[in-house]
């Protein structure tokens, strides 16, 4: 879950305290032309795959790193703290003047594909993460040792602003926050439109440090905030940390539904009028309802090498474009409109997914209020020597359209445990919080 071979054409420059290309570890230089690179495979991609010691081509068992565990540093103070700023990047995805890069980027609507743009995203974090690691000591032609995995991300938010496909699309971002061996980064997109910026979407990932071997945690550079600035982004940073870690402990496996949430329940078996009937698969759902088990839909996908990272296990990007198709087509052939994404929140990356699994994904609409329509999307993965399929991630998608939409009924206590979970991550997402003051300004550019 953390790179891939073939991420859309762009170009990333490198702001600092001194002019200097991209770099992560001993100032490894990464090339940024201007104008934007279109070739297929732009020479960026090709120095990331070096700098983690990976040939290019397909073999089914990739080459060892356990050589590499030499240069993992054991404790945090063998490496020098790094600001936010040390981590900065920003890119460009060339639509304007590449016509092919178009073509994928569109959707049959004319408008940018949101499931390509979070792959980028995705790309873009581990980016963000190598940069800021920095090892002096390691030696300029060994590979960087750290593997970096997306470990979550929490919530997307999308605004209004209908992005256009002839149009280049800016993408930037930087560190947040850093553990021992994980770091927290804030991804911002955005398109210039008619001589303004527009925000496109903002998410923050949490990417994990793993050794070479990808068996245990591996240590990454602590920060120390250069200003006032970014020690306010580091206090809300953790902030985030502690609701998150409070949030995982309110999911409904953990946390029976509340007094309220079990009378909501209980109210909608109240209006189906089941307890009339002596065969429950008699009911009915009220006038302007239906059943959950009506609205679900899934695939299964084969998952082939163009699929995969450079540790030959799926790319998260790739999972998060097919459940976000999926969980669009759910909400069209619900609502019968075209709907808007919202938000995406609380992404599980469980474990990874192996280039030869296969993949099922089953998309469930689990709430509905007013104009809005709550999806869940669980993945789950099978091989031939596996007896039963195991789930390797969940996803939260948010739906507006232009109308109220049916009311969605459970039958069963296993979807009544979904309609819960469903109102609860809708009433996350759907609350406003403030906007937090970091190192973006509106053009997604990093503040002096």
């Amino acid at each position: 879950m953390i790179f891939r071979s073939n991420l859309a054409p762009a170009v990333f420059k490198n702001f600092g305290t001194a002019p200097r290309t991209i770099h992560t570890v001993q100032e490894r230089k990464y090339p940024h032309p201007t104008p934007p690179i279109t070739p297929p495979t732009p020479p960026v991609i090709e120095q990331l795959s070096k700098t983690m010691g990976r040939e290019s081509g397909y073999s089914s068992i990739p080459p060892s790193r356990k050589h590499l565990l030499q240069y993992v540093p054991r404790e945090q103070n063998e490496l020098p703290p790094r600001s936010l700023r040390d981590s900065y990047v920003e890119g460009y995805i060339p639509l304007s003047k590449d016509l092919k890069l178009q073509e994928k980027y569109t959707t049959f609507l004319g408008s940018l594909r949101i499931g390509r743009l979070l792959e980028d995203m995705d790309y873009f974090a581990v980016i963000i993460a190598q940069k800021h690691i920095l090892n002096p000591k390691l030696p300029p032609h060994v590979p960087l040792p750290q593997t970096l995995v997306t470990a979550r991300i929490d919530k997307i938010d999308f605004t209004p602003f209908v992005p256009q496909v002839k149009e280049d699309v800016k993408i930037s971002g930087h560190v947040d926050r850093v553990g021992r061996s994980t770091m927290e980064i804030t991804v911002w997109m955005g398109q210039k439109w008619q001589g303004s910026w527009n925000r496109i979407t903002r998410a923050v990932f949490l990417i994990a440090s793993r050794d070479p071997t990808n068996q245990k945690a591996a240590v990454v550079n602590p920060v120390k905030p250069k200003d006032d600035i970014e020690k306010n982004i580091i206090e809300a940073a953790g902030k985030r940390q502690r609701l998150r870690q409070h949030q995982q402990q309110l999911h409904i496996s953990k946390t029976r539904p509340n007094d309220d949430e079990q009378k909501l329940i209980h109210d909608l078996y109240l209006k189906t009028e089941a307890y009339k009937r002596v065969i429950h698969t008699s009911a009915t759902p009220p006038s302007g309802g239906v059943w959950m088990e009506q609205l679900q839909i899934g695939n299964t996908i084969f998952s082939q090498p163009d699929h995969r990272n450079l540790h030959n296990t799926v790319f998260g990007g790739f999972i998060m474009r097919q459940a976000t198709q999926l969980s669009w087509v759910l909400a069209t052939r619900f609502s019968k409109h075209h709907p808007q994404l919202k938000h995406i929140n609380d992404i599980e990356f469980r474990e990874p997914i192996s280039v030869n699994s296969l993949i099922r994904m089953r998309a469930f609409v689990v709430f509905t209020y007013m104009e809005f329509v709550q999806i869940t999307v669980f993945v789950t993965t099978w091989q031939l020597h596996e007896e039963a399929p195991r789930l390797t991630n969940v996803l939260h998608f948010t739906y507006q359209v232009p109308e109220f939409v049916k009311q969605v009924y459970p039958r069963t206590y296993h979807e009544a445990m979904m309609y819960v979970d469903g109102k609860r991550h809708f009433d996350e997402v759907i609350k406003p919080t403030p906007e937090e003051k970091g190192l973006l300004n509106e053009e997604g550019s990093l503040v002096s």
